[in-house]
């Protein structure tokens, strides 16, 4: 299914990157066809705003893990995807699933690495905003964005 481009990941660019609104990413959940699923479990840092937002709609828990690949510039700086935070999930039946989100899967390393950390009796389905998962909220952007929760790269941050 194509989406057409919003106005509002057109119009807006920080340090160069589309700036993709807020209402932009909560209509694309109000709309998506989730499959089933018992928990959210969302990839920190980048997957936790879309997780929690898709938590809320779908009425599901949230948990998350930390896991790290890369850094604010998208760049590698770890050898492979490395969990800074234990992997800790409220009791769930076996046959749950789980919706592991995260914002952007480039080479599924990161997913991958949570997906293989989980136990085999968990059915797990990925869900990224853009790249590469088993469902992708915005299929339509294929360049880097800024999501509404990261600050603008070279702007000023007021304090307070």
């Amino acid at each position: 299914m194509n989406h057409p481009v919003p106005e509002s990941i057109a119009k807006g660019t920080t340090a160069l990157k589309p700036l993709v609104d807020l209402s932009t990413v909560s209509e694309a959940i109000r709309s998506y066809p989730f499959p089933q699923a018992d928990l959210i479990l969302g990839i920190a840092s980048g997957g936790t705003f879309p997780a929690i937002l898709i938590a809320h709609q779908l009425g599901l828990p949230f948990r998350s893990v930390q896991v790290n690949y890369r850094n604010e510039l998208n760049q590698p700086h770890r050898q492979a995807p490395e969990f800074l935070s234990a992997l800790q999930l409220p009791v769930i039946s076996p046959s749950s699933t789980i919706l592991l989100v995260d914002d952007v899967s480039v080479s599924g390393k990161t997913l991958g690495k949570v997906k293989a950390a989980l136990p085999d009796y968990y059915k797990v389905i990925t869900l990224v905003l853009k790249g590469k998962a088993d469902h992708v909220l915005l299929p339509h952007l294929n360049t880097c964005v800024t999501w509404p929760w990261h600050p603008p790269i070279n702007t000023p941050q007021h304090e307070g």
